[in-house]
């Protein structure tokens, strides 16, 4: 992305992933095993069409996402993790856990409570997951 509010690293990492749907995009891609447009679309968070467009485009254009035509449907696209995009699991998991530990209304589910038992074991074990997926 080039525009950028600052030097700080953080403030640069919010001007690519700061919005509301980034980051669901990438967890739907790297938990939930979401590959295309229509699976996005269909997550609970209920995201607009125009909006998922958007960040998928900016996601693609970071090269946190990258875009392949679906070797199943030809007219279909499916979306795979960078390595860029990968590297965001410990970020993804100590947003989970955060919000497990603050937020009554976000219980922890199977993943959560393995996070709270062991959370380096299970970015060690998603992490060698994620490996073989990368693009």
């Amino acid at each position: 992305m080039d525009k950028k509010r600052s030097d700080c690293p953080i403030s640069c990492s919010l001007d690519i992933l700061g919005d509301k749907w980034s980051l669901l995009i990438i967890r739907d891609v790297m938990l939930r095993g979401k590959m295309s447009y229509s699976e996005f679309l269909n997550s609970e968070e209920r995201i607009a069409t125009n909006i998922l467009v958007s960040r998928l485009t900016i996601l693609e254009g970071e090269k946190i996402l990258v875009k392949d035509v679906s070797p199943e449907n030809k007219s279909k696209y499916i979306y795979s993790l960078t390595q860029k995009g990968a590297d965001l699991l410990p970020i993804i998991i100590e947003l989970m856990d955060w919000g497990a530990k603050y937020n009554k209304n976000c219980p922890r589910k199977e993943l959560g409570q393995r996070i709270k038992k062991d959370k380096a074991a299970v970015v060690r074990e998603l992490s060698e997951v994620l490996k073989h997926k990368v693009k």
